[in-house]
This record gives structure tokens, C-alpha cells and sequence, in this order.
């Protein structure tokens, strides 16, 4: 593991840059009002979602997933490779905290398809806002379920947004965010209202793009909203486009030259011709 001593931790977070905020807007196609409201929130995250693709390419790829403001803002700002949870939501936080909006960062146990007597690792990371006297999640980085909207933190009320119908729920008393796909209700992930420090996603980071049990190790995974609630996603060799009535319509990718094109097409990630990316325990069939 990474030396992450309080005097090591202290240099890596000091003088590292800041996000361009003028340059997030340009990528994520953003041109309207900035001044802290609800509709500019619901605005700024429904773009970010349909632009900057949610991602572990980095990580598959053996490169270092880097937390700082300056590494954050080279990566998805300047070069638009987009990135997981403490990348996505960590490029928001700065944005948010910059326009003067009252940004918490959280953490959170993933759920999706893990049974509530199993206790996973709390790996993700999302935020609080707070907003006019009410507190609002917000989650531009959870995969093909990220939030083009946020939501109150409040109790077993149904939430539309531009995609899913959402609801926070408290159950035993433990809080889950769900989401309603295909007429069932699916926890997304459980959560405190404890705050994620630096340190915290610094070695929730760590062990995610590191560990070999780290799903983000062993598959290819991306994902981008689309319009009228669709959603757009590469799981290993399988690409899915996802209706708003939450039925996916998915075909096989053939071969890594197919997936460059469909990551270019879909997703605005172009890599050179022959670009390999190494999935643990999965192959490509070879050419007829």
C-alpha cells in the first residue's frame, strides 16, 4: 500500500492545481445560470452524467488513479477520459464548492446485487448539499445508475428524475438508496450521514483500483446517460442501451477493434488503433 502518513498525505493534497471551471463547463456542454439554485444543480449534473462517461479504463490499463485537484482536472477536464466515483464526484465537489453551493462528501456500501446480510466494503463515495434550508443527494458517479438529478434526503418519498424514479428509505435502522427498474425497487447502495474525508476515499481508492477482488480489476465497465432516460453501457464484451422503461437492448462486442469504435461512437473516448485493454479472465474470439 501507498505510504499514507499525516506528513506524505499532506503534500500529496497541498498545491496540486484546481479544476478549471471554465474548461468543466466547455466539456460537459454547460452554458447556463451559476448562481447556487435547485434547477442550476439539476442542470450541471444532468450534463456532467451525459458527458463525461463513467469509466475504468485508467485502471485496467495499470495506470494510477490520482485524487488531487490538478490530476482530477488533467484527466477528465483536459483530456475528457472521465473515471469512477472519486474521480466523477470528486471533479463535482470542486465545481459545486466553487459556485458557492454547501457541498458534504459521503460514503456509502454498495448494494447492487450484494445481499443486505452480506457487509461490503464502503467504497463509494457521493455528496450532500444542502440548499435553501433542505439537503439534496447528488451522484454523477455510480455507473449506468448515476443521478441526472439529485434528490432530497427524505424519507420513503418516490423522487422522479430524467431517468429513474428514485427513493431514500430507512430500514432497521440503516438508510438505503434505491432505484425502481422495470417495476422493482433495487438498493443502489446503503450510507451513513458520516462524513468521507480525503483520507477515507484516499484508501477507499486505493484498495478499488488495486485490490484483485476489486470488480473494477476484473471487468471492462462504462456508462453514460443518454436522452429521454436512456442509458448507454460497455460491460466487458457486451454493449446495452437501456430505455427509459428500464429493458436493455444489448448485443455482443466482436473484437477490440469493434469496442474502440463503439467507445469513440457512444462514449467520446478515442483511443490509437490496436489499443488493448486487459480484462482478467476474458479473451477476444479469434479473427475468421
Amino acid at each position: 500500500m501507498q505510504d499514507l502518513t499525516p506528513q506524505t498525505f499532506g503534500q500529496r493534497m497541498a498545491g496540486n492545481g484546481q479544476i478549471d471551471i471554465e474548461r468543466y463547463f466547455e466539456r460537459v456542454g454547460y452554458d447556463g445560470p451559476r448562481a447556487p439554485s435547485l434547477d442550476t444543480l439539476n442542470r450541471i449534473a444532468a450534463a456532467h452524467v451525459s458527458s463525461m462517461p463513467f469509466n475504468n479504463i485508467g485502471i485496467l490499463r495499470g495506470q494510477p488513479v490520482r485524487l488531487d485537484a490538478g490530476a482530477l482536472n488533467r484527466k477528465l477536464v483536459m483530456d475528457g477520459l472521465g473515471g469512477y466515483c472519486f474521480e466523477q464526484n470528486g471533479v463535482l465537489e470542486h465545481v459545486l464548492s466553487a459556485l458557492g453551493y454547501d457541498v458534504a462528501p459521503l460514503g456509502a456500501r454498495v448494494r447492487l446485487g450484494v445481499p443486505r446480510s452480506v457487509v461490503p466494503p464502503r467504497t463509494h463515495y457521493f455528496l450532500r448539499v444542502d440548499l435553501d434550508g433542505a439537503a439534496w443527494l447528488v451522484d454523477v458517479g455510480f455507473g449506468a445508475l448515476s443521478l441526472t438529478s439529485a434528490i432530497r434526503f427524505e424519507r420513503g418519498i418516490e423522487q422522479p428524475t430524467p431517468h429513474e424514479t428514485r427513493r431514500v428509505v430507512e430500514e432497521d435502522g440503516r438508510l438505503f438508496h434505491q432505484v425502481l427498474l422495470a417495476g422493482t425497487w433495487i438498493d443502489a447502495y446503503e450510507f451513513t450521514l458520516d462524513a468521507m474525508h480525503p483520507i477515507d476515499r484516499e484508501v477507499a481508492n486505493w484498495w478499488t483500483s488495486t485490490n484483485p477482488a476489486s470488480r473494477f480489476r476484473n471487468r471492462l465497465i462504462v456508462a453514460r446517460a443518454g436522452p429521454k432516460g436512456t442509458r448507454l453501457t460497455i460491460d466487458n464484451d457486451e454493449f446495452t442501451i437501456r430505455g427509459a422503461d428500464g429493458v436493455g437492448d444489448s448485443r455482443a462486442i466482436g473484437s477490440p477493434a469493434e469496442l474502440l469504435a463503439i467507445l469513440d461512437r457512444h462514449f467520446g473516448l478515442a483511443f490509437p488503433a490496436g489499443t488493448h485493454f486487459d480484462i482478467p479472465g476474458h479473451s477476444w474470439p479469434e479473427p475468421r
